[in-house]
């Protein structure tokens, strides 16, 4: 920051005596200009000294001389006597009283350039300063990645050095983490805490929000490196992280390049911090994926006691199971579990102790799986749980009250005290001969309440509504189930011969009839208000036109689809 002018009136040596302009005094002075002319502002940027003698000025060009400066925007005027002038003329005296520019006058026996290198000191020492500052903050911030939870902890001393506030965003420009002061309002903003889910929390959630048109633009244009924004009341930075994420500071001050210089450092640092861990966020989750496995085997001691020797626990029961399908597994993993961005340990099972996130205390279990992420949530949090997946993707959810531990007894095949069921009888097992690994109950019987919890999470997500619970798929009818925009394009294709076909008599009408007749002639036929025989001439050329066979029941059903669509 630049040296104000009264620490620049205050240097002894310099012997300057302030005539007007009192108030004006702390003004920052960012150079020194030395100037005869009339009018020096061309030549001028503003915030500087000026410096004159006067050589060319009389008392009449006061007030129009002075009002060009201020005009300027420069910081102050010296008036240098004992050459052109014995003394500062008053009326210039005045005229920057009237407006507000100090005014300095300088004694015959201090040069001008003796000004000029004492601001130029003042300018170097200054510089001096803040780089120290900045070499000092990344030190900070450098220590804070090194820290269990890097990243959370550099967004955390990052708001601190900038005196504003900082948000870690997803990939997707969800919130992550945020902490700061914004406005005149103080918080530690742990994004999803408990004890922090007020007016603070909402508000970084907003925040982010506002963000999504510059995170669309940094998305779409990879060249730009970062986008500022500017308001009377709050400067924004938002940069992106590599493919990680993206992090936005706020300050309610303009950000000098110093400033700049920090923010840089702390996005070298969080994306070195995120990329690191992705090793080890990989073996994590093949471990999470291995202890899967071993539930849906029933080996539930086995995958306890797996769990157990990494210090962890499996949820308490009974759970809800969710199967989710996200494009971003490991977001969705952190926002679930609370684990902090990056962090390992608490990520192999979601466990993570202390307020950090909304439901570390409810032992969440995350597990990447065929694609999918499943999720066992305890049925005490399971709806929050829900909800925060659903804004990642599409969720489907088992029925509650799965009892994990009655997954335990099953040896080769049987449970204790059971015998295995006869091989085709209900409820045997068909194992999946070509991946045995991968079977998880589908299209087959179940051994225990996890492998059917699983199954039906899994059969959910075939509705195209961001969450379908499986309980709910037999009530909402077979429709409600597809996807609007490919359901409705399977129905244009599959009728377009009917519908391009050159008789006036309306085919797709006439299919409707008879299949909501099931099939009887003179039922669709006075339904249309046509004899039976132009109903079957009809049909007749519906199935030459659509190459079907209007007595296959398949065909019949894609059909009934189509033209209820």
């Amino acid at each position: 920051m630049a040296p104000a002018l009264r620490r620049i009136t205050a240097i002894v040596p310099l012997h300057l005596e302030v005539l007007a302009g009192w108030n004006g005094l702390d003004r920052p002075v960012r150079w020194v200009a030395v100037s005869e002319l009339e009018d020096p502002t061309p030549f001028l940027e503003g915030g500087e000294l000026v410096l004159t003698t006067g050589m060319r000025l009389s008392a009449g060009d006061a007030e129009p001389y002075v009002s060009r400066l201020v005009a300027r925007g420069v910081a102050g005027l010296g008036f240098g006597v004992g050459l052109s002038h014995d003394a500062v003329p008053p009326a210039f005296a005045e005229a920057a009283e009237a407006a507000g520019l100090p005014l300095v006058e300088v004694p015959r026996d201090t040069p001008f350039i003796a000004i000029g290198k004492a601001v130029s000191d003042l300018l170097a020492g200054e510089q001096y300063e803040e780089i120290s500052r900045a070499f000092a903050a990344q030190g900070r911030l450098t220590r804070a990645a090194l820290q269990r939870e890097g990243p959370v902890a550099v967004v955390d001393r990052l708001a601190r050095e900038i005196g504003g506030w900082a948000l870690l965003l997803d990939p997707a420009g969800a919130l992550r983490h945020a902490a700061g002061t914004t406005g005149r309002r103080a918080a530690g903003l742990h994004a999803g805490t408990d004890d922090k889910r007020g007016v603070a929390g909402d508000w970084a959630r907003e925040t982010a929000r506002s963000l999504e048109p510059e995170i669309a633009r940094l998305r779409s244009a990879p060249s730009l490196s970062s986008l500022a924004l500017s308001t009377p009341d709050e400067h924004v930075v938002v940069q992106p992280l590599g493919r990680r994420g993206f992090f936005a500071v706020g300050s309610p001050r303009p950000f000098s390049p110093i400033a700049y210089t920090i923010v840089n450092a702390a996005g070298s640092l969080l994306t070195l911090a995120l990329e690191q861990g992705r090793e080890q966020r990989s073996a994590a989750a093949q471990v999470r994926s291995a202890v899967l496995r071993l539930l849906l085997a029933g080996e539930v001691r086995a995958a306890a006691e797996t769990l157990a020797a990494l210090g962890m626990r499996l949820p308490e029961e009974p759970v809800t199971v969710l199967a989710c399908d996200t494009p971003d597994p490991e977001a969705l993993t952190e926002a679930l579990t609370g684990a902090a961005p990056g962090a390992v340990p608490g990520a192999l099972t979601g466990a993570v102790p202390g307020p950090r996130g909304a439901f570390a205390g409810v032992g969440t279990f995350t597990a990447p799986w065929e694609g999918l992420l499943v999720v066992l949530a305890p049925d005490a949090g399971a709806d929050e749980l829900v909800a925060l997946a659903a804004q990642h993707g599409r969720v489907g959810v088992s029925a509650p009250g799965v009892e994990i531990a009655r997954s335990e007894g099953r040896v080769d095949g049987r449970m204790e005290g059971r015998e295995p069921p006869a091989a085709g009888a209900a409820g045997s097992v068909t194992r999946n001969a070509s991946r045995p690994d991968l079977d998880t109950g589908l299209d087959r019987g179940y051994e225990h309440d996890l492998d059917r919890a699983v199954d039906q999470a899994r059969r959910a997500l075939v509705s195209a509504s961001p969450v379908a619970r499986f309980s709910e798929l037999a009530g909402r009818g077979l429709l409600s189930l597809l996807d609007p925009a490919a359901a409705a394009s399977f129905a244009a294709a599959i009728l377009a011969p009917l519908r391009e076909y050159g008789s006036r008599a309306d085919l797709v009408e006439s299919l409707r009839a008879y299949l909501a007749s099931n099939g009887h002639w003179d039922a669709a036929a006075q339904r249309l208000g046509v004899h039976r025989h132009t109903l079957r001439y009809r049909m007749k050329r519906v199935s030459e036109l659509l190459g079907r066979d209007l007595d296959d029941p398949a065909v019949r059903a894609e059909l009934w689809i189509a033209v209820c669509l």
